[in-house]
């Protein structure tokens, strides 16, 4: 039987943090790839009450069907919790509970793009969301990260070069991959530009709660009055990401077209989840545990850059001050392949890295740089990864 499969899948490419996934497996990889929340994270006591009541207490009601939008109750601690918390959400906003972060940027690309219409994307950016927007047959226009965010006279031109942008995708804390977080200054003039040339902005907001340096900086929605940007949130990366459970602020006109767009995807998310999340919110110190991550994500971050100084910079590989979140960029001398020495890394030394290239709006462009993670690796497995990394830059670079 020869299989013919659709248009637009047949671009898309494994995703190669997946791939890497396979290397992981062999006991002998220290894998610094993946993005998971470290195992000390995981309340599992709790939550392991909160389904036990759940199911004591309200069996039918965890098992059954139940609305697109969302659990109510979920929906609104959310819309609250984030009046209250970061000024986001005005009267023309509602609230939509997603299966995870991931779903909010399909349904948007769905209800928002016609194939062959542009999205503007840092460049680089999430693997996961610029799938998304391929496989719906968006363009992808990418403009490049300087260390304060992305390049706001690259977004201009890219606007005024361009007829049929449809939004703007950023994340402006604590970038995936680049670890990167977007100044005020730059929030700001994004959303005039937004205004300006009446395109809307996607702000992806996986990390922010995950800040243990410096000031917070207001979200780019909460600047909005004139129902420009669509937030997305998370609960993976602050609760479980098994839970898959996300969720958009955004402008009612446009809400409504999601939720018929995700009846037809999966009806409603998975509603035991909801109800977890829900229960964890309200019944538990949500803060402290905000706190306990920040502390966990602290020492671990600080310990990869010591390693990184003590093993990895003297070989002359650089890397991306960060000040939250779950990832460091690193950047090779330009005369490595970025790609071979990724691919040399794993098989040669037992040390799992994620190329720059996998990150590109174009997939053929030409990337220095890897992703590394410090979340899921035990500390111990932090220092030997690094160990590694830093024995076979000198191998690799001298050979």
């Amino acid at each position: 039987m020869n299989y013919t499969f659709s248009d637009r899948m047949k671009s898309l490419k494994p995703s190669a943090i997946r791939e890497m996934f396979k290397y992981a497996a062999d006991p002998s990889v220290v894998s610094l790839s993946a993005g998971n929340p470290a195992p000390d994270a995981f309340a599992a006591k709790q939550i392991g009450e909160i389904c036990a009541k759940i199911f004591a207490e309200r069996p039918i009601e965890a098992l059954q069907y139940s609305v697109t939008e969302g659990y109510p109750k979920l929906r609104e601690y959310v819309k609250g919790y984030m009046k209250q918390n970061h000024n986001i959400g005005r009267d023309f906003d509602d609230v939509l509970i997603t299966s995870g972060a991931q779903q909010i940027m399909e349904l948007s690309t769905k209800v928002l793009c016609n194939e062959g219409d542009v999205i503007i994307c840092e460049d680089p950016s999430f693997i996961g969301s610029l799938n998304s927007f391929r496989s719906l047959g968006a363009k992808l226009c990418g403009v490049p990260m300087d260390p304060d965010g992305m390049n706001m006279e690259k977004i201009e031109e890219a606007l005024k070069s361009n007829d049929n942008v449809r939004f703007i995708y950023t994340i402006p804390n604590f970038q995936n991959p680049t670890g990167i977080t977007m100044s005020l200054e730059k929030r700001k003039k994004l959303y005039e530009l937004a205004k300006q040339y009446e395109v809307l902005v996607i702000e992806d907001n996986p990390y922010g709660d995950l800040r243990y340096k410096g000031e917070n900086i207001p979200n780019i929605k909460s600047f909005d009055e004139d129902g420009l940007v669509i937030y997305s949130g998370s609960f993976s990366k602050v609760i479980a990401p098994g839970l898959r459970v996300g969720y958009c602020v955004a402008p009612d006109e446009i809400m409504r077209k999601m939720v018929v767009a995700k009846q037809g995807e999966d009806v409603h998310t998975n509603i035991l989840s909801q109800l977890i999340c829900y229960e964890f919110l309200t019944q538990y110190d949500f803060n402290e545990n905000l706190s306990m991550l920040r502390e966990l994500y602290s020492k671990k971050s600080q310990l990869m850059i010591d390693l990184l100084e003590e093993h990895v910079v003297p070989h002359g590989i650089t890397y991306q001050p960060i000040d939250g979140g779950l990832f460091v960029w690193c950047t090779l001398p330009e005369h490595i392949n970025m790609s071979d020495f990724c691919t040399s890394a794993v098989k040669d030394y037992k040390v799992a890295i994620v190329p720059g290239s996998t990150f590109l709006c174009d997939e053929s462009a030409t990337s220095h740089c890897f992703r590394i993670n410090f979340s899921t690796p035990s500390d111990e497995n932090l220092r030997i990864g690094i160990e590694r990394l830093g024995k076979f830059a000198e191998y690799y670079f001298n050979k």
